[in-house]
């Protein structure tokens, strides 16, 4: 498929994965970045519980409306011309929040770098499948291990950078970060202007029809395919968002356990997910049947949240590391992006719509578990939710056994249903 084949030059292709690690790299530096030096922010800029909610809503719906959107500004700007406009949003974003006089420009700093963040999440996975459609295994696991190492980055970095120079040169160092991954995208639009128009062209190339199609961003909506691992992606992004917000606290009052180690717990909870990253992407490529890795990811988060249930005391570090084994659904739903479509333009759409749609349900996430913790005055009613989604979604993941793709089943879609 002309579309889906990478670019005929080595060196294009090496600057692209050069590109793709680097952007890989700044995909959550913005969401993790103010948590860890939120005292020090606190000397110039007063942040109340409302504030701090607020910048904690921001992650999810950024990228949700980016993943929305994303699809048909990419049809109209180009993957790699939209990327480049994302990474100068993130540096912008950055470089703002560093700068904020107050907490209106730290929140629409924090706007401005998140949507670019968003805009990289969906279209990380359609570059894999235009430049590397031979290795999208391997590629896919690399860009997801340098982004699980961007994620950890700023909790390790930012509080000793804010002590040493300052909250400011702790945020704007990420701008830094983002800019490095702009080169290796300038310098492939630079030298292979031609050759990625000649790829877009063939992209929007289409049979002659008596009534054009809808494009796919518009038709996905009916795709089977699309909405089963958009679900699967909303199980693993609502139970690690609220995971991140509540779990320390969590432990804090049913396991008994000093907030000291509760902070280890769920730093133990964000390193499960690295081998995950690395393993999944190359199984997900060589099964033909991924629906045992889909029920594997679940299992987990069910056997995790009844340990805490009714054994929280007891091994907590176990349930730990299962409900963090759960978002193995991450890489695979990635993986799964370019797997299930036969176009890049497939991929970008499905990417888009998955992201979207499963970010719009992930912010709830967070939200739920306090009101009902607020409500009962416990954690039992939150972690039967939380439970309670895992458990529905069995029957969705197990749709993922069969291999169907995106564009073949919405062209086996009558017009106008």
């Amino acid at each position: 498929m002309p579309n889906s084949r990478p670019l005929s030059l080595w060196a294009g292709r090496t600057m692209a994965l050069l590109g793709i690690l680097l952007v890989a790299l700044n995909l959550r530096t913005a969401v993790a970045a103010i948590s860890p030096i939120v005292p020090s922010i606190r000397v110039d800029i007063p942040l109340n519980s409302l504030a701090l909610g607020i910048v904690g809503m921001v992650p999810p719906v950024a990228f949700a409306l980016s993943g929305l959107f994303g699809a048909s500004l990419a049809k109209r700007l180009g993957l790699e011309r939209l990327l480049v406009l994302a990474i100068v949003a993130m540096v912008i974003g950055h470089l703002l929040r560093a700068i904020a006089p107050g907490f209106v420009v730290l929140l629409l700093g924090s706007v401005i770098a998140l949507v670019g963040t968003g805009i990289g999440n969906v279209l990380l996975p359609p570059l894999v499948k235009r430049y590397f459609p031979d290795r999208i295994g391997l590629v896919s696991s690399l860009y997801l291990t340098v982004l699980s190492i961007g994620t950890a980055l700023p909790a390790a970095l930012s509080a000793p950078i804010a002590d040493s120079s300052g909250w400011r040169s702790s945020l704007a160092i990420w701008s830094v970060v983002a800019f490095a991954s702009l080169v290796p995208w300038a310098a492939v639009l630079l030298q292979h202007r031609r050759e990625l128009a000649a790829l877009d062209a063939e992209a929007d190339e289409a049979p002659e029809l008596e009534e054009p199609e809808a494009p796919l961003s518009r038709r996905i909506w009916r795709s089977r395919v699309a909405w089963t691992i958009a679900i699967v992606f909303a199980l693993s992004s609502l139970h690690a968002y609220a995971a991140f917000a509540w779990l320390p606290q969590i432990l804090i009052d049913i396991a008994g356990v000093p907030p000291v180690v509760a902070g280890n717990l769920l730093a133990l909870f964000s390193i499960v997910g690295l081998p995950a990253a690395l393993i999944m992407p190359v199984l997900t490529v060589r099964l033909r049947n991924v629906g045992w890795l889909i029920q594997s990811g679940i299992a987990a988060f069910i056997v995790g949240y009844l340990g805490l249930l009714f054994v929280p005391t007891v091994a907590t570090w176990l349930w730990v590391v299962l409900i963090g084994a759960g978002p193995l659904l991450f890489p695979v739903c990635l993986t799964l992006i370019n797997l299930r479509t036969r176009t890049h333009e497939g991929a970008v759409a499905l990417s888009g719509f998955a992201q979207g749609i499963g970010y719009t349900i992930a912010a709830f996430g967070p939200l739920l578990v306090g009101l009902l913790h607020t409500v009962t005055g416990g954690w039992t009613a939150a972690l039967v939710l939380l439970l309670a989604t895992a458990i529905a979604c069995i029957y969705t993941g197990a749709r993922l056994n069969r291999v169907v793709y995106l564009e073949d089943e919405l062209a086996a879609v009558p017009r106008g249903v």
